[in-house]
């Protein structure tokens, strides 16, 4: 028997274990992993490198990162948010620096680091980790189950069947957990993918992969835009009809990735999942303009470079290649000269360069950081402690519930705070 049994051996399973036995040192915990490896994620978060939380240290202003989730982990953010988080692993001689994008990462650049530090406090701990050992039931006991002890649960994996008086539930995105979750008579929210890149196949962009630019990207459906609102790091959520982000973006082999697209990925990810990922998108390549000013702005071009051919000229702060597949979509051609370039065409390198539409035909997942939208339904989650409304003393934390970030370490950031507001829980009842 077990005084606590968490199960799945990630983020927030580990976290969740260490802050248990922190705290009640007597405790007898164990760690049920289903595959062999433990932390996956840890390990290929940030190419490698684990991002593992993001620099903003005001929870109002952290929670607006999470399309899923931004209201109910405001209090829970407040208790444990990422001033802790980075208190917590320097606390374990794993130091974190700042880019300049807020992500937070070990000063090693290897997420090595991370996984060491917790495996060390497993280790020392005592908490017990058992691998392939995939959960296939949870089932609640009566008091005469329990034949009179303090035992609350029994837990059968594909090894062994244990007792325990209280489970943390930290799977991440797993269909066979939230089967036994439903049979339970949890509400699932059918789970999409949320991070993905978008699936392109334009002469634009072909042999421009590699190419990165601030852009604005916005999905349209059959060539018309939605009802606007934009979506930033700071901006609203997926109940608006409309999605728009801006922010870096990156040409790929595939097609199109970077910030701006994931942004849109993670906030639209119900919405372009019902398109099928078969949509539009519009892009404007100097966001900071609109068709207006860049058909003025082209004008004056066309009379101090009148000589010049259009081709060959750096007229905008765009990447060259870029620029160059833009001109020659617009009609101009190589050897045109801004003083040949009529009304029309001018009008139409406009549009290409703050309109360019492109047709999203797939997705492909970012990396290997595969993250969902979907889970848990909120309503069936007691946030003051992370446990089951419908089951005491059974706990859930991480991807397991439907809550989900944008890119940027706000996903483990979830994963931490979840862990540890459940861990304190849990001790504070044994």
């Amino acid at each position: 028997m077990f005084d606590v049994i968490v199960i799945g051996g990630g983020a927030a399973g580990f976290y969740g274990a260490i802050h248990i036995a922190l705290a009640r040192p007597h405790l007898k915990i164990a760690i049920l992993e289903r595959g062999k490896q433990v932390l996956a994620k840890v390990r290929i978060s940030g190419g490698g490198r684990c991002n593992v939380t993001h620099a903003i240290f005001d929870p109002a202003e952290f929670v607006r990162n999470y399309p899923r989730g931004e209201r109910e982990l405001l209090g829970p953010l407040h208790k444990h948010g990422s001033a802790d988080t980075v208190d917590f692993f320097e606390s374990l001689g794993v130091a974190l620096k700042t880019e300049s994008d807020g992500r937070m990462f070990p000063v090693t650049d290897s997420s090595q680091t991370v996984i060491d530090s917790l495996m060390e406090q497993v280790e020392r701990l005592g908490i017990q980790l058992f691998r392939q050992s995939g959960v296939k039931q949870i089932i609640p006991l009566d008091h005469n189950e329990g034949k009179g002890s303090e035992t609350h649960w029994r837990v059968k994996s594909i090894k062994k069947t244990y007792t325990t008086r209280k489970v943390l539930l930290a799977t991440g995105s797993n269909i066979r957990i939230w089967d036994i979750l439903q049979n339970l008579g949890h509400t699932i929210v059918s789970p999409v993918p949320s991070l993905f890149t978008f699936n392109i196949s334009d002469n634009r962009i072909k042999g421009l992969q590699g190419v990165s630019t601030h852009a604005q990207v916005e999905v349209l459906q059959d060539g018309k835009p939605r009802k606007a609102i934009t979506v930033s790091l700071r901006s609203a959520s997926e109940r608006s009809p409309k999605l728009r982000a801006e922010g870096p973006l990156l040409i790929t082999h595939w097609g199109m990735s970077g910030p701006a697209v994931l942004k849109l990925s993670a906030w639209g990810a119900n919405i372009l999942n019902s398109y099928n990922y078969n949509f539009r998108i519009r892009v404007n390549w100097i966001p900071e303009y609109q068709r207006e000013g860049v058909q003025s702005l082209l004008r004056e071009v066309k009379v101090v470079e009148s000589r010049k051919t259009v081709f060959r000229t750096q007229a905008l702060d765009l990447p060259r290649r870029l620029w160059r597949n833009l001109v020659k979509a617009s009609g101009i051609s190589e050897q045109m000269k801004w003083a040949e370039v009529p009304q029309k065409l001018m009008e139409n390198l406009a549009g290409q360069l703050t309109g360019s539409e492109f047709r999203v035909q797939g997705k492909s997942t970012f990396k290997e950081e595969f993250v969902t939208a979907g889970g848990v339904h909120l309503k069936e989650i007691n946030f003051k402690t992370f446990e089951s409304k419908l089951h005491k003393n059974l706990f859930l934390a991480g991807e397991v519930i439907n809550v989900d970030g944008i890119t940027g370490g706000f996903n483990f950031q979830n994963a931490w705070t979840g862990a540890y507001i459940a861990a304190q829980a849990i001790s504070k009842d044994l």
